[in-house]
């Protein structure tokens, strides 16, 4: 038989090229395969966590961090009040400094009564009734004392000595008038200065004087009546209310008669 060169012929170059195709094939496979097992091998092996916290990289020692998170949560300082116990002082109780200090004064206020009569001539002073042994409200020394008509507290300046109405009123030493008034709460009063510091007031005197403003008197001189003028103490039995001032502070007049 007769072969044919044309089929010969495309049948060799038929097969050469299958096996150049087949080649390059497996070529790229194995090229694949190798590039595939690389990657693997760069891949780390992370394993997520079961809370899923994101991973924060390590910032190198040494690098200063810059973005740091604000914290969230407020910070709480804690403080202690300082309780500061205040200063613990030594005092006296004020009853017994009153106390003392009122004996005090009123024992001072009795013997400058007794001195200064003593030194400026009250010394001989004579008693301005005939009879001074019933004091119905002495000299209170610059104490409150109640007041039997009015009820209230106040100080008595001088000494109620009884006596019945219209008996007579003595000048207790020389001086002169120095005012004749009918007060409102004291009655009809007399005012002697004795020229020497000392000064009498009589009160809730008769309307009957035997002297007016101006008048020179003498020691042991009747100058008027004891009477029931004296509003301010109607409540007690009648009597004289006497006064006493040496240089503007009262003196208990019960310490300058003689």
């Amino acid at each position: 038989m007769k072969k044919n060169e044309l089929t010969d012929k495309h049948y060799g170059k038929g097969s050469k090229g299958f096996y150049a195709a087949l080649g390059i094939s497996a070529v790229m496979v194995a090229a694949a395969c190798l590039f595939a097992h690389k990657q693997g091998d760069a891949i780390p092996d992370i394993k997520p966590s079961a809370n899923k916290t994101p991973i924060v990289a390590e910032t190198p020692v040494g690098k200063r961090v810059t973005d740091i998170p604000k914290a969230t949560v407020p910070a709480y300082s804690i403080t202690s009040a300082i309780v500061t116990a205040p200063p613990v002082k030594e005092t006296i109780p004020a009853a017994e400094i009153t106390v003392d200090a009122k004996a005090e004064a009123v024992e001072s206020f009795i013997e400058r009564g007794k001195a200064a009569a003593e030194a400026k001539g009250m010394n001989n002073a004579c008693a301005p009734l005939n009879d001074i042994s019933n004091v119905i409200e002495p000299f209170s020394s610059g104490e409150l004392v109640k007041n039997a008509t009015t009820g209230t507290w106040q100080t008595h300046n001088g000494a109620d000595i009884a006596a019945e109405v219209g008996s007579d009123v003595i000048a207790v030493e020389k001086g002169e008038i120095s005012s004749v008034s009918n007060d409102p709460l004291w009655g009809v009063s007399v005012v002697i200065d004795h020229k020497n510091g000392f000064v009498t007031r009589y009160c809730g005197l008769g309307a009957d004087l035997a002297v007016q403003q101006g008048d020179p008197v003498e020691r042991g001189a009747v100058i008027g009546a004891v009477g029931e003028t004296a509003d301010i103490e109607s409540a007690e039995a009648p009597h004289l209310h006497i006064e006493i001032t040496h240089n503007g502070a009262f003196v208990d007049p019960m310490t300058v008669f003689k």
